[in-house]
C-alpha cells in the first residue's frame, strides 16, 4: 500500500532519530517534533511506537531479504551442488548490507539497532513478528553456512551463529564511534566495506573452528 507523505514524513525523522539514539530511548515526541505533526498522526499511521517500529524493519529487512535471496540463487544456478564456502557467503552477507547500506542515509546505523532491540528480553513481540515474516528466508543461507563449517552439534552451531551475528551488530551499529576511536589511535578513518570485508576472515575462523569433544574429520 502506497503511504501518504505525512507517513512518508514521521517514517524518515523515526529512522533518523532512531539511528542515532536507538529505538528504547527516542520518545514519540521527539519523534512528532521532528516530523512536525501531532500524536494522532502518528498512532493514525502506525497505530504506536510499536508499530512505527515495525514499519521501519520492514523497511529495511525486506530489501535485505530479496537481496539475499537473489545472490544466493544466482550463485547457486552457477553450480548447484557444489558446497559454498563460508568465506563466499559471509562475502555475499557482507555485499547484500552495503547494498542496504548505500539506498538509505541511516540504512545500517537503524538496522544494527533494530537487531539490538530484536534481541532485548521485553521484546518478545517484536521477535517473535520478526521471525514469523522472515525467519524462511533466512534458512537457506544458514543451512548453507551449517554445510562448510566445522562438525558441531545444533547447540554449538546456534551459539556460533549468534557470536557471528553479535560481531557484526556490534561494529555496524558503533560504527562512528569506532570510527572517532580509529582516527584518535592511528589518525586515518575507517571506511564501511574495508570494515566489513575486514570481519569476514575473523567470522569464518569462528565457524570453522572445531568444536570442543567432536573429531576431526567428517564421518
Amino acid at each position: 500500500m502506497r503511504q501518504s507523505a505525512t507517513a512518508k514524513k514521521i517514517l524518515l525523522s523515526a529512522e533518523a532519530l532512531f539511528a542515532e539514539q536507538g529505538f528504547a530511548e527516542t520518545t514519540m515526541r521527539e519523534i512528532t517534533s521532528a516530523a512536525k505533526v501531532n500524536l494522532a498522526a502518528v498512532n493514525y499511521h502506525f497505530g504506536s511506537k510499536k508499530g512505527l517500529i515495525t514499519a521501519v524493519a520492514e523497511k529495511y529487512l525486506t530489501p535485505l531479504v530479496s537481496n539475499l535471496q537473489a545472490a544466493l540463487s544466482e550463485r547457486q544456478t552457477v553450480s548447484h551442488d557444489e558446497i559454498i564456502s563460508t568465506e563466499e557467503l559471509l562475502e555475499i552477507l557482507m555485499r547484500t548490507l552495503l547494498q542496504v547500506g548505500k539506498s538509505r542515509q541511516f540504512a545500517l546505523p537503524v538496522f544494527m539497532r533494530l537487531l539490538e532491540l530484536i534481541y532485548m528480553k521485553n521484546q518478545e513481540e517484536l521477535r517473535d513478528a520478526m521471525l514469523s515474516r522472515y525467519r524462511g528466508a533466512f534458512t537457506a543461507f544458514i543451512d548453507l553456512l551449517r554445510k562448510d563449517s566445522a562438525v558441531m552439534d545444533d547447540e554449538e552451531f546456534f551459539w556460533r551463529l549468534h557470536f557471528l551475528l553479535g560481531s557484526i551488530i556490534f561494529t555496524l551499529s558503533n560504527f562512528q564511534t569506532l570510527v572517532a576511536i580509529e582516527m584518535r589511535e592511528f589518525e586515518r578513518t575507517a571506511e564501511i566495506e574495508r570494515t566489513l570485508h575486514r570481519m569476514i576472515p575473523v567470522l569464518v575462523a569462528g565457524l570453522q573452528a572445531r568444536a570442543e569433544h567432536t573429531p576431526f574429520t567428517r564421518l
